[in-house]
This record gives C-alpha cells, structure tokens and sequence, in this order.
C-alpha cells in the first residue's frame, strides 16, 4: 500500500467541483454570489479563502484562530498576495490584518519572494 502511494502523483483537491457542487446542493441562492469566481480556469489558495467566506460567512474566533495556523500557501498565491499588497499600497500591518496573518510572514514572503522583479 505505502509503495504505491509514492508511485502516485500528489495532485490538490478539485475546489472547483467540490464547491459547484456544494452549491448546487446546498446552498443555490449564494450561486451569484460566488459566481465570479467559480468562473476562473483555476482556483488559487486566496480564492478558495473567499469562497469559504462568501458560503459559509465569518467564523466565531476560536474557529478563526484554529485556521489561520493550519492554512498554507502556494508560491503563486503569495506572489499574488503581494502584488495585491503593492496594487493597493497597503503597509505589512495592513495586509495582514486583512487577511488575518502575521505580519512577520509578509516580511519573511518580501524578504524570500524579493527576487522576483515582476512584483
């Protein structure tokens, strides 16, 4: 069993389908809501944040608290955390309060991420 394991490919869940189908099932009037995004080719880890949010709302904060030190992010994700940063000309304190993150992980993702002339 463990030697087929790592003959297969690591491939990241279809959110895509899990949340059309989510919706269809049990949530139909959120569709417009989550419609834009849904609509992508690919979902990124921050989209998949918002649709979280936009369905099932905001978490009490024990919740919150519990999540935010299990999420992890892709390299794209991050480079697109950044220029959003960049875009709207937020400070470290800023956007990590809007997404609810440590400041010192902005720092560390510019520090790390500084190599990339395209930010």
């Amino acid at each position: 069993m463990i030697l087929q394991l790592k003959n297969q490919e690591l491939t990241a869940p279809d959110y895509k389908r899990i949340f059309n189908d989510m919706i269809q099932m049990k949530y139909p009037e959120k569709r417009e809501v989550c419609k834009n995004i849904l609509n992508k080719k690919e979902l990124s880890s921050l989209d998949i944040l918002h649709l979280n949010e936009k369905i099932f709302g905001t978490e009490d904060k024990e919740t919150q608290l519990f999540n935010q030190s299990h999420r992890s992010y892709d390299k794209e994700t991050i480079i697109e955390i950044l220029k959003h940063q960049k875009k709207n000309k937020l400070n470290n304190s800023e956007l990590a309060r809007d997404l609810k993150m440590s400041r010192n992980t902005i720092t560390k993702w510019k520090k790390v991420f500084a190599l990339y002339p395209s930010l």
